[in-house]
């Protein structure tokens, strides 16, 4: 396998211009490359370029309007929603940050809800900046059905995602990012792709019985959701804190049918936004507490903290990232799909 060593700049503006080159807006196309971009320098390989087919493949469907502009909305002193006005969940976010930080500085919480949104992106790069920034922040993402309930026959949950972040005391924040499936829908795709069989456990045919075979789960298949009732019940929660709340669509009501190749859910984004000064205050400062625990856990014996893998990787892309020269080329040529 040839691989290719690339920077972070070069990678973002290579994939900019891509989904300008299909539609995007300038702002929309920013926002997206540099999500796919880091995740692919953090050694997301079910993240990174591994999705920009499918944003390329939606875009040219016409599913999603890569050039909406979301309608922030204030709408009591800790709660801020947004109408990503059928666009990409990241602008959306984006457009509403700067608001949410101060509703949360002025009342230790606030909370975003987007709606009408499109997400395929690596959901901790979400949330990351905010613990950067002291903050502890939480958020939950809905799908395009995926998963059964126990016993059901049929997909009703989408594969939900939960991310956490919050600062420590030293070093990098803590930050986690995990699928209530038992396997996050595009790692099963990356399975499919490269041959390889998932664990037991994972996912059912479509006869409901269990299978190892990605195809078989992805081909009129479903996943699993983690811990069996329990992590069922995270995303039902999920499902609710997304749609519900926030007026958006259910993963069962995605419904693209009409737009072929379309691969982006139709739904959306809840996050949740605490100030830790303001809970900790005149106790031990969070950041400090927080670095009590890690290194507790740290010294109970050969363990790997959440996030460690990926930090790693981050560490090892300064000196550029590397990647498939083949799939590299494959990206490139995603440019050239414009007028086919």
């Amino acid at each position: 396998m040839t691989e290719l060593s690339i920077s972070l700049d070069v990678l973002t503006a290579t994939l900019r211009d891509i989904l300008v080159a299909h539609g995007c807006s300038d702002t929309v196309a920013n926002a997206l490359a540099t999500n796919c971009a880091s995740a692919t320098r953090d050694g997301s390989k079910s993240h990174g370029l591994f999705r920009m087919a499918g944003y390329v493949s939606t875009l040219r469907s016409g599913w999603v309007d890569g050039r909406a502009e979301p309608v922030v909305e204030d709408v009591a002193p800790g709660f801020v929603r947004v109408d990503a006005r059928n666009g990409f969940t990241l602008p959306a976010h984006a457009a509403a940050r700067s608001l949410l930080e101060e509703k949360a500085r002025q009342n230790g919480i606030a909370i975003l809800a987007i709606r009408d949104s499109h997400h395929l992106g690596a959901l901790y790069l979400d949330i990351e900046p905010y613990a950067q920034a002291g903050f502890v922040a939480l958020s939950v993402i809905n799908s395009m059905a995926v998963v059964v309930h126990p016993g059901g026959n049929k997909p009703v949950y989408g594969t939900n995602p939960v991310a956490f972040a919050a600062p420590r005391g030293e070093g990098a924040p803590l930050v986690f990012d995990m699928a209530t499936s038992t396997m996050a829908h595009g790692d099963v795709r990356v399975a499919a792709r490269e041959g390889r069989s998932v664990p037991e456990g994972v996912g059912v045919d479509a006869k409901g019985s269990p299978t190892t075979d990605p195809s078989a789960i992805l081909e009129g298949g479903a996943l699993l959701a983690f811990g069996g009732h329990k992590g069922t019940a995270i995303a039902l929660m999920v499902e609710l804190l997304c749609a519900a709340l926030v007026g958006g669509q259910f993963s069962f009501e995605v419904d693209w049918s009409a737009h072929p190749g379309a691969q982006t859910p139709r739904t959306g984004q809840t996050v949740i936004l605490i100030d830790p000064t303001r809970a900790s205050t005149p106790l031990a400062p969070f950041a400090d507490r927080v670095e009590l625990l890690v290194q507790s856990i740290l010294g109970s014996g050969d363990v790997r903290l959440p996030g460690e893998k990926r930090l790693a990787c981050r560490r090892a892309a300064e000196a550029g990232i590397v990647v498939d020269a083949a799939q590299w080329q494959s990206i490139l040529d995603l440019k050239d799909r414009t007028s086919a």
